[in-house]
C-alpha cells in the first residue's frame, strides 16, 4: 500500500487549472523525482499531497485514509514538508529552528526532552549543518538555510518526506550530499518525493520519475523507462546526451529543439 497517494487530483486558482487529474503514489523505500518544465504543476501537486493546497477534485490518501480526515498533529508527524526557497523571518539560532520540527511530538505545554534533543542533533548531522547550530539562521547563506530547513523536516521523524527543490542554490558538493541523504532515507524505508530541475541528479538518484507537463502527469516510471520513451525531451524541448558511468545512467541537456507547438504559434 502507498504511504501517500494522490488520486486524480485537480487544483485550480480562479479559472486556471494548475493540476489536472494527476495521480501519484509514494511508497516506502522509494525516492520519486517530480520533474517537468516551469509551470508544469509540480509544486502545486506537492502542496496538495502535503495538505497545504486545497484540491478541487480527486483525493489524497495517507496510508489509505483521506488526508482531511487525519488529525492535524498526526498528519504533521507523518509528513515532512520542505518548501521551495524556505525563509526564516525570526533571528533564531539554527538549532532552535530545527527543533521546531519536534513540535508535533509534544503537547502544547511540554518542554523539550532528551528524545527531542537527540532527534535534532541527528537531523543536523545528517544534513551537515551541526556546525551551524549556534548561528542565527537569518545570517546563513541560502544554501546553508536550505539544509537547516531540511533538517527541521527530518527532526520530526516523518514516514513521508516532500521536498520542493531542496538542492536549488547548493554548490555541487552539497547537492550530492543532499541527494545521497534523500536516497539513504528512502533505503531506510521512508517515502520521499522531491521536485528537481537538475535532470542529471534526478536520473542518477531517483527510483522513479514523475514527469509533469501542463498540470498533468505525462510519464511515471523508472528513469531509464522515461528516458527511453523520450518524454523528457519532448516536455522540455531539448535533446539529451545519455551515457553510462560506474553502472549508472547519466544525462546532460545538450541542445534545444524546435518544438511543433512553438512552430505552430509563429
Amino acid at each position: 500500500m502507498s504511504l501517500l497517494h494522490a488520486d486524480r487530483v485537480t487544483v485550480r486558482a480562479g479559472t486556471a487549472t494548475l493540476v489536472d487529474g494527476a495521480t501519484l503514489s509514494l511508497q516506502a523505500g522509494q525516492l520519486v523525482g517530480l520533474v517537468g518544465p516551469n509551470g508544469a504543476g509540480k509544486t502545486t501537486l506537492l502542496g496538495a499531497m502535503a495538505g497545504l493546497t486545497p484540491v478541487a477534485g480527486g483525493t489524497v490518501l495517507l496510508e489509505g485514509r483521506p488526508l482531511p480526515a487525519v488529525p492535524a498533529e498526526a498528519r504533521a508527524r507523518a509528513i515532512g514538508y520542505v518548501e521551495q526557497g524556505a525563509t526564516a523571518h525570526w533571528p533564531l539560532r539554527a538549532e532552535r529552528v530545527v527543533a521546531l520540527g519536534r513540535l508535533p511530538h509534544r503537547s502544547a505545554l511540554a518542554g523539550e526532552g532528551a528524545e527531542d534533543r537527540d532527534a535534532v542533533a541527528r537531523a543536523m548531522a545528517l544534513c551537515g549543518v551541526d556546525h551551524l547550530a549556534a548561528r542565527v539562521v537569518t545570517t546563513l547563506s541560502g544554501g546553508e538555510r536550505a539544509r537547516v530547513m531540511l533538517a527541521r523536516a527530518l527532526a520530526g521523524g516523518p514516514r513521508v518526506l516532500l521536498a520542493d527543490e531542496p538542492v536549488s542554490g547548493l554548490d555541487p558538493g552539497h547537492q550530492l550530499l543532499v541527494m545521497r541523504l534523500l536516497a539513504g532515507l528512502a533505503a531506510d524505508g521512508m517515502a520521499v518525493a522531491v521536485v528537481l530541475h537538475d535532470l542529471a541528479l534526478a536520473v542518477r538518484f531517483c527510483h522513479r520519475l514523475c514527469l509533469m507537463e501542463g498540470g498533468r502527469v505525462a510519464a511515471d516510471g523508472p528513469p531509464e523507462e522515461v528516458l527511453r520513451g523520450r518524454a523528457l525531451e519532448r516536455a522540455y524541448g531539448i535533446e539529451l546526451e545519455v551515457g553510462r558511468r560506474d553502472g549508472q545512467t547519466y544525462v546532460l541537456p545538450w541542445n534545444p529543439v524546435d518544438r511543433p507547438a512553438a512552430r505552430a504559434a509563429e
